[in-house]
């Protein structure tokens, strides 16, 4: 038997159900770490031997990402002040820049791309990237790659 391990990046919406829910589960115990595992999986809406079933092999993406460079890229509207109040999210997570580079807008929007060393950061990828999607004039973001 091969030992190996081989992973996948998949989408959440072709995943059996059980999958979300687990991840569910471990993002309700990271909030409240005294929640009881009975609980956080009662409120998931997963049965407890599922959640142990699963718990070892089924993270978010973010989680996988720590102590990694992520390169994001953004492509925002030409208004003075959006590149600095994307910094600010980023700092607010204490995610490290080490690169950013910002195209010349066309036609009302630019392309962003920052790279990011995650080692430090407070929160995970997700919660900084939500963050970033609800800064005004942010029309578009994803992760391009993770080193």
């Amino acid at each position: 038997m091969d030992r190996t391990q081989t992973y996948f990046l998949v989408a959440s919406s072709i995943l059996p159900e059980v999958f979300p829910k687990v991840i569910e589960v471990k993002k309700i115990l990271s909030i409240d770490p005294k929640k009881p595992v009975n609980e956080a999986a009662r409120e998931a809406n997963l049965s407890r031997s599922a959640y142990y079933k699963y718990k070892d092999y089924v993270f978010p993406f973010y989680e996988t990402s720590r102590g990694k460079v992520i390169t994001l890229l953004f492509v925002v509207e030409d208004f003075s002040g959006i590149l600095s109040n994307i910094i600010q999210q980023i700092a607010a997570c204490h995610a490290n820049i080490l690169t950013i580079n910002q195209n010349i807008p066309i036609n009302g929007l630019a392309d962003i791309t920052i790279s990011v060393e995650t080692n430090g950061m407070t929160q995970n990828i997700q919660y900084m990237m939500d963050g970033i999607s609800r800064i005004e004039g942010v029309r578009r973001q994803e992760i391009l790659a993770r080193e």
